[in-house]
């Protein structure tokens, strides 16, 4: 055992938590950093992303599911609807309600996206050897654990 995996035992869940913290955000932003060159904001991205996930929104959960105030996300949406990326429906129990969905152009470019990513992050993966690929490997399982809690 190394002197950092003895320090890392050693270390308790108080003092553990801050610096997992840091480590995820900090790779989490350059992730989102690692995407194709385009006219699409982080905004517009996370907003498109939070509609494939959920599957249909309207505009008030949107805006409260990316916490922002309705009148951005109306510019936001139109912006993305200009594009083609998302499209309105009409809302199948309340007629003063439309629905927002993906377009396949709006999965095309997330899955461009999350190519970007995938590549940026495969490559700072290669860097590493195989023993710390495999300690990521588990630290990724047990992140996922965490998660589920």
């Amino acid at each position: 055992m190394t002197e950092r995996t003895v320090m890392a035992v050693d270390l308790p869940p108080a003092q553990l938590a801050p610096q997992l913290r840091d480590a995820i955000t900090r790779l989490n932003r350059r992730v989102r950093q690692a995407r194709p060159v385009g006219d699409l904001t982080m905004t517009q991205l996370s907003a498109l992303t939070s509609v494939e996930l959920a599957g249909a929104l309207t505009p008030r959960e949107l805006a409260d599911a990316e916490r922002v105030q309705p009148p951005t996300m109306t510019r936001t949406v139109a912006k993305l609807e200009e594009r083609g990326l998302v499209r309105r429906s009409p809302h199948p129990t309340d007629g003063r309600q439309v629905l927002l969905s993906t377009t396949d152009a709006g999965r095309e470019v997330l899955a461009m996206f999350e190519r970007a990513r995938d590549t940026w992050l495969a490559q700072r993966l290669a860097e590493l050897t195989d023993a710390d690929r495999e300690t990521l490997a588990r630290a990724a399982e047990i992140l996922q654990q965490v998660a589920r809690a």
